[in-house]
């Protein structure tokens, strides 16, 4: 008795992960994003609707299901207590904290041409940029000097790979120093207070494990002034990993949450390169966001919407509905799913299909009050410890 005008989605993969029930049928929707042609995806919703949970019910599925990396970008501290219980690495940046990411961190498989020192010339051109932090970037005379003082920071590393030798910023700092230009003195000058100022956080060789499956950056106690830079390092982190798993044949899964604060300034070039290139890599990358408009911010950053075949909407603000039927092409009736609906409801988008789903969990389950958000019910049933 399922009506014929009910579209289904399923597909029996062995990846195949369950997104909830069809609403209009109640079958089981399950889909491998790898199928897809372009398998990048967007989780949009208001507060309250269930975004965060949606991303920690798939990165629990990835983990359980396949040999898939999984890293994610975190701040607001909401993703420690399930990548904690799956055996995953929590990696909390901030002023305080006694867990360290170097920005020079260079891996020799860093890019396509063999020519890892050329991309991370790029991303320190990007992290000095947030750091001088003038209104029109840096000048051509700036962009020369780091250029050279990036190259020979990186000289007796790449002639001897050896990790002791990994440079930090102190080196680039002092190299600065070392040259003749007045521009290089002020961008020294910029970079004191991360290198022995008191926001050296990321002064400092790495001492976690970042090779682990599941890693998480945990980046909510970064002030204003670092988490720009504390998502820089993240994303460079992300696409070292996803040089490293491409070469062994490995696909990484990185999810973003408030990925609106990735839109903005340089990070947002830095963004759209992922958006573009990470299929080729064998990076899945997810943004969960509720700030549409921020997508629609520039024609560059539109090309996020185009360039995801994968959209899990749950309920839209009013003036959000209005932009989306437009970009998406949603009938009115489509769009009635994510008007005042309730969490864990709302339309996914898979490729050329639309279906309407609703997905409700077992709030009494140990994983639930791992997953969700909610202050009264965190830690719930949290298991007593073992005298």
């Amino acid at each position: 008795f399922i009506p014929f005008t009910t579209q289904e989605l399923y597909q029996s993969g062995k990846e195949s992960l369950y997104y909830g029930l069809n609403a209009l049928s109640n079958n089981l929707i399950m889909v491998d994003r790898k199928l897809l042609k372009n398998p990048n995806g967007l989780i949009l919703g208001t507060p309250g609707s269930g975004k965060s949970f949606s991303s920690k019910r798939e990165i629990t599925n990835v983990f359980l299901v396949t040999e898939d990396d999984v890293l994610v970008c975190d701040p607001e501290d909401e993703y420690a207590p399930l990548v904690k219980r799956l055996g995953g690495q929590v990696v909390k940046i901030s002023p305080t904290s006694t867990q360290y990411v170097n920005p020079m961190d260079i891996n020799l498989n860093y890019s396509d041409d063999d020519n890892p020192l050329a991309l991370k010339v790029d991303f320190l051109l990007s992290f000095c940029d947030i750091v001088v932090g003038s209104k029109d970037g840096l000048q051509p005379v700036e962009k020369t000097v780091i250029d050279r003082c990036v190259r020979n920071v990186y000289r007796p590393y790449l002639a001897d790979p050896d990790p002791a030798r990994m440079p930090i910023l102190q080196d680039l700092y002092d190299e600065l120093l070392a040259q003749p230009e007045t521009e290089a003195q002020r961008i020294a000058a910029a970079l004191e207070l991360y290198v022995t100022g008191s926001l050296n956080v990321f002064n400092h060789r790495t001492n976690v494990e970042l090779t682990n499956r599941l890693v998480c950056f945990n980046i909510k106690e970064l002030g204003k002034q670092l988490k720009q830079l504390g998502m820089l390092v993240i994303q460079d982190q992300v696409w070292n990993r996803v040089t490293v798993n491409r070469a062994a044949g490995k696909t990484t899964r990185y999810y973003v949450d408030e990925f609106h604060l990735l839109l903005k300034g340089e990070l947002a070039s830095w963004s759209v390169e992922i958006w573009k290139r990470f299929r080729k890599w064998g990076g899945i990358p997810t943004g969960i966001t509720q700030n549409i408009k921020d997508l629609l911010a520039s024609r560059e950053i539109e090309n996020i919407f185009e360039n995801s075949d994968f959209i899990y909407m749950l309920n839209q603000a009013a003036g959000d509905r209005q932009i989306l039927a437009k970009q998406l092409n949603i009938s009115p009736h489509q769009l009635s799913y994510v008007t005042h609906s309730s969490e864990g409801e709302g339309l996914l988008f898979y490729g050329n299909t639309i279906i309407p789903f609703k997905d409700k969990f077992d709030t009494s389950l140990k994983l639930y009050s791992l997953m969700t958000t909610k202050p009264n019910e965190m830690g719930k049933y949290k298991e007593k410890k073992e005298a």
